[in-house]
């Protein structure tokens, strides 16, 4: 999937937004954003979203010395953890935990500072326990897990991969599988890394994990690499707007996400809100 015309906008919002957390200036901010603008105008376009968004948040980590989305993605993390208990019981009493648990799954993804400035999880838990997905795939989902041995799963946020951390469990309990957790090497937005994985304790339930770039270490999402990790696995789980866009060139993978922006909307022929679970 290649950048769309409204991609441009949100990478300068999303500078402006990293800039904030990280209490910069206002003149330090409109350098961030001039300098944003300037490598983005010297930039091949054809590319895919994230990898342009990279160039974005680079410019800012240079300015914050840090990464600007430490704080929200401790408190995100809190409040997921928080909030697992209960849900493990949703799980544990449903009459189809799986499919249940693919739906904490999709509700996680609102937690996203990339796609959104606000928003309210426990809402929307309620709303997506309730909604009927857009795409449902679940069958093909449920039935090739049930043939394979090997999962590769590209998680997406922080708070985000507890609810994953939820549905690995069920998957789990339906037999032994070799478990492969996909993650940032370094911080972007508020994805998810190494620290995260570990704070939250889904380190311990994955027989692996491997990393994909933040442009500034790793590879990208779209590099022979991970094509070849793809031909490796039975079932690969991508989470997430961003894994969506980046992953797009290969075939084979399960979608789960919520939309939440016009661009990927377009592209899946869905609406804003939207769930889905769709193999393509």
């Amino acid at each position: 999937m290649r950048a769309q015309p409204e991609c441009f906008p949100c990478f300068l919002r999303q500078a402006l937004q990293a800039a904030k957390f990280s209490s910069l200036s206002e003149d330090i901010q409109k350098r961030i954003l001039r300098e944003v603008m300037e490598k983005l105008l010297k930039e091949d376009w054809n590319k895919t979203p994230p990898e342009l968004a990279h160039i974005a948040h680079a410019v800012v980590r240079k300015y914050a010395r840090g990464d600007p989305y430490a704080k929200v993605k401790k408190e995100s993390n809190d409040l997921a953890l928080s909030m697992y208990p209960e849900l493990k019981k949703i799980v544990e009493k449903s009459d189809d935990p799986l499919r249940t648990a693919v739906r904490i799954a999709i509700a996680g993804n609102i937690i996203d500072f990339g796609a959104l400035d606000s928003f309210d999880v426990k809402k929307t838990l309620d709303d997506v326990l309730k909604r009927r997905f857009r795409y449902d795939d679940f069958e093909k989902f449920k039935k090739d897990l049930e043939r394979g041995k090997r999962i590769l799963y590209f998680a997406d946020n922080a708070g985000e991969i507890v609810f994953d951390k939820l549905l690995i469990e069920t998957i789990r309990e339906m037999k032994d599988y070799q478990i492969t957790l996909v993650v940032k090497e370094g911080p972007i937005i508020n994805d998810a890394t190494l620290e995260d994985a570990k704070y939250t304790g889904i380190d311990k339930i994955v027989d692996e994990i491997r990393f994909i770039g933040n442009g500034e270490v790793g590879i990208e999402r779209n590099s022979p690499e991970v094509g070849q990790w793809i031909k490796e696995h039975d079932v690969i789980i991508s989470k997430g707007q961003g894994n969506c866009e980046g992953l797009s060139e290969f075939r084979g993978i399960f979608y789960l996400l919520m939309i939440k922006c016009p661009v990927i909307a377009r592209y899946l022929n869905g609406n804003v809100g939207d769930i889905i679970l769709l193999y393509r």
